[in-house]
């Protein structure tokens, strides 16, 4: 892949909002300087990812990722480097030069996520392409959506399309364009069947189906022949590495923005009730593709609100249906509200029927919520048969009892005890019950932990650890503490003391990095961590140029280990307020202000460990036992040894404490 030049890649970084970017993925809140929300990367009940715009990073704390804008686009939306780059130059209007033409070897690096994603992307040009100048297409695919009532804005927002039947075949344009075949067919745009490979799609309107971030994942196709009761309506792109249909919703790329805004997310069913709403006026609507709701999907939605409204047709048998999965929206602690639509009427008719501001009244004044719903749904299938009535009773305090908030479970259980006309100490019993349940369930899940971490802790074990893993720990505790003081302070400057030529002592002002340096090339010490090596090379190199860094320069780098490592020192898990100095007289930033001395230390520990290893070996040496022991080389090691321990002493006058 084309290199994007250092210039272009700094307008870029220097562009980019991370706020903003990240904004369109989490529900950001102001936490003092910083911005605060749920993880995107783990299922968390309380916030502990954090924004700083200021420093342009991220962090987030239950899972030990961050980085830059760059490193989140690569970790959510599996792009590469360069990937991540160009769609942050896209979405601020950076021009990249335009790139040579791949050559056979670099097309074949290409990874098959790339590739797919290519195809997808030319998949839905060209069904888009088709439908607007194709005779075919106009006459049936863009007609068919024309007479659905869908403007031509809104056709062109959400990129729809058509899948000739008669006239030029995806497949064959495709493989002329030199797109390998099993990759179209992994996506599903391509069936072969004895030899013959055709357009699986063939004679279908086509739905693009959206990342987040507004990458194609895969297509919904629906067949306009009605009058074959065989054919599917629907076609479905299957699951691909690009594709996981439980962990996408219809429409969040376009509704995202307004989910945040109105703090709402209306979830309906179809491709076309979604276009429908939004051609409407009520742009805040996601779907779920006819599928199930998954856990993925309402993490996906709690991103950007804690609120969802369900929109329902008058079909009876698919409400009941989706109890299960609102269940789990109670379940994850977000607040359900309901709307129930006509008889006969579904949210793409309804919208068309009616104008914008009717629809968005009737959905205001219409909704729910889901307990009451459910229970008014419940206790018309009931007849006041008694059994179906306490089954009925059961039904309403299971989903109750999902909800973890206890004063919202309050509420629920006395407006529902209201409805069903019974005491609400009945329910509080019923709920109560299945909370001790849940609570046991989960009793003997821990257990089962505990006997696991029991068993394992009860192993044979060495009974004592080896003094050369100590070391080693030791060792990379000390190169770590160094080059985090090297990436963090080597730009400042501090006050050292030497001796000038008349043997004198006096106080010189130097760099953090510069006398660092000094100490380990004077010494030929080395970092052997393969990632401390990476980061002192070029911080050496800087030295030797008078070039010195401070630490976003290393946020900067291709490299995401080294912009992590550098990320999780430049983001204090909690934030705290400049009164405990002004106030309290507590000083929350002690190194900084004592940095001569940390400097030092660290330097002087680092050695130490040097030597400390160093001693082991000999150590080892002198052992008669070893294979490598040699008696002439006795003294030399034993002098060695003496002249490693003075050093040691020295270096603990020096800090003012005991090195063992």
């Amino acid at each position: 892949m084309a290199m994007i030049p250092p210039h272009i890649i700094d307008d870029i970084l220097s562009t980019a909002r991370i706020e903003e970017v990240i904004g369109d993925y989490v529900n950001l809140k102001r936490a003092g300087s910083n911005l605060k929300g749920l993880s995107p990367f783990t299922d968390e009940k309380s916030p502990s990812f954090m924004v700083s715009p200021a420093k342009q990073i991220f962090k987030c704390f239950s899972s030990g990722k961050g980085g830059t804008v760059v490193s989140f686009l690569m970790e959510q939306e599996q792009f590469s480097y360069p990937e991540a780059l160009k769609w942050l130059a896209k979405r601020y209007n950076i021009e990249i030069p335009e790139e040579k033409p791949l050559t056979p070897e670099e097309q074949q690096e290409i990874s098959e996520r790339e590739s797919l994603g290519i195809i997808n992307d030319y998949a839905r040009d060209f069904f888009v392409e088709r439908m607007h100048k194709g005779e075919e297409g106009k006459a049936i695919g863009l007609s068919y959506f024309l007479e659905r009532g869908f403007r031509k804005d809104i056709i062109e927002k959400f990129q729809l399309g058509y899948c000739p039947r008669n006239e030029v075949s995806f497949t064959e344009t495709a493989l002329r364009k030199g797109f390998k075949k099993s990759y179209i067919e992994k996506l599903g745009l391509t069936k072969t069947k004895e030899d013959r490979s055709f357009d699986f799609f063939s004679g279908r309107v086509m739905f693009p189906i959206h990342s987040v971030s507004g990458k194609v994942l895969g297509f919904g196709g629906r067949t306009l022949q009605t009058d074959n009761k065989k054919i599917a309506k629907y076609f479905n792109s299957p699951e691909s590495i690009i594709y996981n249909k439980s962990k996408i919703l219809y429409g969040i790329y376009f509704a995202k923005s307004d989910i945040i805004k109105y703090d709402n997310c209306y979830l309906v069913e179809g491709y076309t009730d979604v276009i429908s709403l939004s051609q409407s006026g009520v742009t805040n609507v996601v779907a779920s593709s006819g599928t199930a709701l998954t856990k993925d999907q309402i993490k996906l939605i709690k991103r950007y609100t804690e609120n969802i409204t369900i929109l329902y047709d008058g079909d009876a048998a698919g409400i009941k249906a989706s109890f299960r999965g609102i269940d789990l929206i109670l379940e994850s602690g977000m607040n359900v509200k309901v709307v129930l639509f006509p008889d006969g009427e579904d949210p793409d008719s309804f919208a068309k029927k009616i104008g914008s501001s009717e629809l968005k009244e009737y959905i205001n004044t219409a909704q729910k919520d889901f307990v009451s719903f459910k229970t008014e749904i419940l206790l018309a299938d009931t007849q006041n048969d008694p059994i179906q009535r306490a089954g009925l009773i059961k039904d309403i305090a299971s989903s109750i009892a999902l909800i973890p908030d206890a004063i919202t479970r309050s509420v629920y259980i006395n407006s529902t005890a209201e409805l069903l006309d019974i005491k609400e100490e009945l329910l509080h019993n019923e709920i109560n019950q299945l909370k001790r349940k849940q609570l046991s369930q989960q009793n003997f899940q821990e257990t089962q932990d505990l006997d696991s971490q029991l068993i394992e802790a009860l192993k044979p074990r060495p009974k004592t650890v080896s003094e050369e893993k100590e070391v080693k720990r030791s060792f990379y505790d000390q190169e770590l503490d160094l080059i985090r003081i090297l990436v963090l302070y080597g730009s400042r400057a501090i006050d050292v003391q030497q001796k000038n030529e008349k043997n004198q002592l006096e106080t010189v002002e130097i760099s953090v990095a510069e006398l660092i340096v000094y100490e380990i090339n004077k010494d030929e010490l080395v970092f052997t961590h393969p990632l401390f090596e990476e980061i002192y090379k070029h911080i050496n190199q800087g030295v030797e140029e008078q070039i010195l860094y401070d630490p976003t320069y290393f946020l900067r780098f291709e490299n995401q280990e080294i912009v992590q490592f550098v990320t999780h020192y430049l983001t204090p898990k909690h934030e705290l307020s400049s009164s405990w100095l002004v106030k309290h007289k507590i000083d929350t930033s002690a190194e900084i202000h004592r940095l001569p001395q940390a400097v030092k230390e660290s330097i002087y520990a680092f050695k130490n460990a040097f030597i400390q290893r160093r001693l082991l070996e000999i150590q080892e040496s002198l052992n008669p036992k070893n294979e490598d022991y040699n008696e002439e080389k006795t003294m030399d090691l034993l002098k060695e040894q003496i002249e490693l321990q003075q050093i040691k002493a020295t270096f603990a006058q020096q800090l003012g404490r005991i090195i063992i």
